[in-house]
């Protein structure tokens, strides 16, 4: 098969979803990041509370695959197999696909997560990820609360996997 043909195949699988739930076009899309990756290690000052107040909570819960990580809302938080550590490479159709946790603040560590493994780099554009790990967040766009359709799935250069409490992804 060429390579259009390829392009062709993994787009059609994005936009139908990983699961066999085939009602995803009531889920909402995000917005396309189009700029090139600027890696910024961000540090915020923990004694800024306004900061922590406004940060996106990170949690572990349970699923199919074991306790992962999860963001607000029950959303299934994911990591991108040709990221390097604090290094995105997923923009444009990729982050349509899979839009990156961002926070306004500080991430701030919910139940079972480590606090430690939190936080961010700076995308293109100036907005920030979150981090755990130093592996960039992302959410599956085709996916409710609670759910967890695209572990272990080959979509937009490389595989996805959910992360596990300790910064790695689950098998």
């Amino acid at each position: 098969m060429n390579r259009a043909a390829l392009l062709v195949a993994a787009l059609l699988l994005a936009l139908a979803g990983c699961g066999a739930d085939d009602n995803t076009s009531e889920r909402p899309s995000a917005p396309a990041v189009t700029d090139d990756p600027v890696v910024e290690r961000n540090v915020v000052a923990a004694a800024d509370p306004a900061a922590k107040a406004r940060g996106t909570r990170i949690t572990v819960r349970g699923s199919e695959f074991g306790p992962m990580l999860w963001g607000p809302g029950r959303r299934a938080v994911y990591i991108f197999q040709r990221d390097a550590r604090n290094v995105t490479r997923c923009y444009g159709e990729c982050a349509k696909a899979w839009p990156p946790v961002f926070t306004k603040g500080r991430p701030v560590a919910g139940a079972r997560t480590r606090a430690s493994l939190l936080g961010t780099i700076r995308r293109r554009g100036g907005r920030r990820q979150v981090t755990y790990a130093g592996r960039p967040l992302y959410y599956y766009v085709n996916e409710g609360p609670g759910e967890v359709r695209c572990h272990n799935v080959d979509l937009n250069g490389g595989l996805w996997w959910v992360v596990g409490p300790g910064g790695k992804r689950r098998p």
